[in-house]
């Protein structure tokens, strides 16, 4: 594993690995500021032939002087998109956050530097060109590759690297959505292996800064303007309402595993297409002659690009139709999958807010078209529909929550996302156990955890773990009188060699094997088999220390003592091995399972 080497004595500070994060927050918020410019400049030269990077995504695109040659616009975009991660930066396929996940666990943080430059300017042209694709995939890996490249620049160690790696991720998260607190749940919920203060610190000064320089150049309006919503006041009616959200938190979870599924059949799919120019081409001609349609027959592109025109205009309570919001739904789940199928290079965040904003409203029309008394706030569903439809597929609950409220600042959605967003969740892992992100390296053999288990083995008392059966004999004792005592019958025993008080060795036989060995020259003694590199532990030590000291001193085994912790062999309580560490390991996560 690259980096995985690095010594000890390489840990910065805190501090230092704070400022290092402030540092991947600034440049992250500035790139992602950039970024989004870079897609302005893309989509209006593409779209309308002007040169201007003023974009604002919250608006329709109007119509282009191209005609039905609209069609074509997405296809030269994708075969700019093929050319630059072909010939440059492979891993800037795709949506971007199985790569830094894979980063993370499989390659110690390591990120090559030019993802960074690769991912702006694919993903810039592939979104700005008319991909179906989200903006925050790219702006991810861009800062965790900034994140990752600090990490190999200044000597750290590998985990201090993966916490930059998480910030950079979070940073990008909060500057293009606005959402500070949303950039560091995604880095606590999907990134970070462990947490602490020196991880939670870094992390959360990064999505600070991102945010604070995103706001100061693009202004502190949440990403979607939504109208105040009534709250139910009348018990019976809240409990009808919620019985509702919960309904669609159960329709959201199956979208989620389908999104999922349509996702990767559409890869495996476009995989059977052997040129990758080819294949590519053929993906954005479908999806052009999708907006082409949209656009001819209901008067916009609707499903281009991050589709938040689309999901704005939902959410002011613009569309009521049912088969014209699941028509929506379709197209976009469709034109995603064709997409990033195909090889386009973006997110799939922004295309899970549109399906969970159409599936949501679509749901609370037709409950309204059966009864129009209900208590239902289209724009309410909208907004539920898209934490759970984002935290079903993602398996990011808390993240769908809190960006949801901080997208939109409506505190009163939040307690009905909550039961909508579990439920999706726990429906869409009864359909599909691997979330968007988790099955696309499943399906490259590289698992990763589903949940952050608390190592609580380790505030354990090294008396917990040790085992109390130890033999202290005379180093002096053969061997082979060793293997015919009693107590060797079968089994493995663990064995201190003494001189006098005095412990000289460790040694931990398999004696189920004597027959194999019974014949050793006789004059081989304990002393001889028995290892010298074991350390001492006290019986209150705890198991982070005991551990820790292990690696130090490259041993494997600790002799835990009573008293005054002195080592001698009266003193000997019991030992502990690699073995006993991995059952405590294994008892502590039980209870999850």
């Amino acid at each position: 594993m690259p980096g995985a080497g690095l010594s000890p004595d390489q840990r910065i500070g805190l501090l230092q690995l704070s400022l290092l994060g402030l540092v991947v927050g600034l440049v992250t918020g500035g790139g992602a500021v950039v970024f989004r410019m870079l897609i302005g400049v893309i989509h209006n030269l593409f779209f309308l032939g002007q040169l201007s990077a003023r974009f604002d995504a919250n608006q329709f695109t109007p119509a282009g002087p191209w005609g039905p040659l609209i069609i074509l616009v997405p296809v030269i975009g994708g075969l700019g998109v093929t050319f630059l991660v072909a010939r440059f930066a492979p891993e800037a396929k795709g949506h971007g956050v199985p790569e830094v996940m894979d980063a993370i666990y499989y390659q110690a943080g390591v990120i090559r530097p030019v993802v960074a430059v690769v991912k702006s300017l694919a993903s810039a042209l592939a979104i700005g060109s008319g991909a179906a694709v989200g903006r925050e995939g790219p702006i991810i890996q861009i800062g965790s590759a900034l994140g990752s490249t600090l990490g190999q620049i200044v000597p750290m160690t590998a985990g201090q690297r993966i916490t930059l790696v998480a910030a950079g991720a979070g940073a990008g998260i909060a500057a293009t959505f606005n959402t500070p607190i949303g950039g560091v749940m995604f880095a606590i919920e999907l990134l970070l292996p462990e947490i602490g203060v020196d991880s939670f610190l870094p992390v959360a000064i990064a999505t600070g800064a991102a945010t604070f320089l995103a706001r100061y150049v693009l202004g502190d309006q949440p990403a979607f303007l939504v109208p105040p919503l009534a709250p139910l006041l009348n018990i019976r009616l809240s409990l009808v309402s919620l019985a509702l959200y919960a309904a669609l938190g159960i329709a959201s979870g199956a979208a989620a595993a389908l999104f999922i599924r349509g996702l990767h059949w559409s890869e495996d799919y476009f995989d059977h297409v052997g040129n990758r120019y080819g294949r590519h081409a053929l993906g954005m001609l479908l999806v052009g002659l999708m907006i082409y349609v949209l656009q001819r027959s209901y008067g916009h592109y609707f499903v281009e690009g991050v589709g938040y025109a689309t999901v704005q205009a939902i959410l002011q309570d613009q569309y009521r139709l049912v088969g014209f919001l699941m028509l929506l739904f379709a197209c976009k789940l469709a034109a995603t999958a064709i997409s990033l199928g195909s090889g386009s290079s973006g997110g799939i965040f922004s295309p899970s807010l549109f399906l969970g904003a159409t599936l949501g409203s679509s749901f609370g029309a037709a409950v309204l078209s059966v009864a129009p008394t209900a208590p239902v706030s289209i724009p309410a569903f909208a907004m539920v529909g898209m934490g759970a439809v984002v935290g079903g597929g993602t398996g990011a609950a808390m993240t769908a929550v809190t960006m949801i409220f901080e997208m939109t600042r409506a505190y009163g959605i939040v307690m009905p996302m909550i039961v909508a967003v579990g439920l999706s969740l726990g429906v869409r892992r009864l359909l599909s156990a691997e979330s968007v992100y988790t099955l696309k390296l499943m399906r490259r053999g590289h698992p990763v955890p589903k949940a952050r288990h608390a190592n609580m083995f380790l505030v354990l008392p090294a008396k917990e773990v040790m085992d109390p059966n130890v033999l202290i004999l005379p180093a002096e004792t053969s061997f082979a009188n060793f293997l015919r005592r009693p107590e060797c019958a079968g089994g493995m025993v663990h064995v201190l060699a003494s001189r006098g008080d005095r412990i000289v060795g460790a040694v931990r036989v398999n004696t189920a094997l004597r027959r194999g060995i019974e014949d050793v020259p006789g004059g081989v003694t304990l002393g001889d088999v028995a290892r010298w590199h074991f350390i001492i532990a006290r019986q209150d030590d705890v198991m982070f220390d005991v551990i820790a000291r292990l690696w130090r001193k490259r041993a494997s085994i600790a002799v835990v003592v009573r008293g005054d912790g002195r080592p001698r062999t009266g003193n000997v309580a019991g030992v502990i091995t690699k073995e006993h560490v991995a059952d405590a390991v294994a008892a502590t996560v039980k209870g999850y399972r």
